[in-house]
């Protein structure tokens, strides 16, 4: 797969993410909700940390993960430049892209939705307010709504330490980047002898050559 390719993938997810990250932040407010289907609803809520809503501590906490943040994506550009230099397998450079997509899609809102928007509580924010954002550069929260709850009720208690517990299956909310990410990560997980082939086969096959 060209660089071209990868960048075309890379800019598709990036406009789908942007468009409806912007979109939710400005027609919701925090925390409200629709169903689309009983197992699937828009559901807006803001990260302030990583995956799951985990946070480092302190003041700088917020800062130090968007700055972490910005030097793994880095990494993953010289890794996309790498397998494409090497011509790697397609399914590689197209997982690497997703990657790398889903990444820069969540940086954005961590590096500039602070200063562009306001806050959600308890109204819809506004783009590019006259009194200013609702943080500072490299403070934003990513914004998150595809919720997937398949399963909601009481497990039965015959189940061991979680009987009778209210469960919810799949409780997380994500976007578009998050799915992106997953899906690259999936990818180069099922399709890894494609991804990465062996050294010992590299070398026999250099041997027959």
């Amino acid at each position: 797969m060209s660089l071209k390719k990868a960048y075309l993938i890379i800019i598709s997810i990036l406009i789908i993410d942007q468009v409806s990250k912007i979109y939710i932040k400005t027609h919701f407010i925090l925390g409200e909700d629709v169903d689309v289907f009983s197992w699937f609803k828009i559901h807006f809520v803001e990260n302030k940390g990583m995956a799951w809503g985990a946070q480092i501590p302190g003041e700088y906490g917020k800062l130090f993960l968007t700055l972490f943040r910005l030097v793994a994506i880095a990494g993953i550009a010289w890794w996309l430049n790498d397998a494409v230099r090497k011509k790697g397998a397609k399914i590689l450079i197209a997982a690497i892209a997703l990657i790398f997509a889903g990444a820069f899609g969540n940086i954005i809102d961590s590096v500039f939705y602070g200063v562009l928007f306001d806050s959600s509580t308890a109204q819809v924010a506004h783009f590019l307010p006259e009194a200013g954002g609702y943080s500072t550069l490299f403070h934003g929260h990513v914004v998150d709504m595809l919720y997937f709850p398949l399963y909601s009720g009481v497990l039965p208690e015959w189940i061991p330490f979680v009987g009778g517990d209210y469960f919810t299956f799949f409780d997380p909310v994500f976007n578009v980047a998050d799915m992106a990410i997953s899906t690259g990560v999936g990818m180069l997980l099922v399709f890894h002898k494609k991804t990465f082939p062996s050294t010992k086969k590299k070398v026999e096959s250099s041997t027959a050559a």
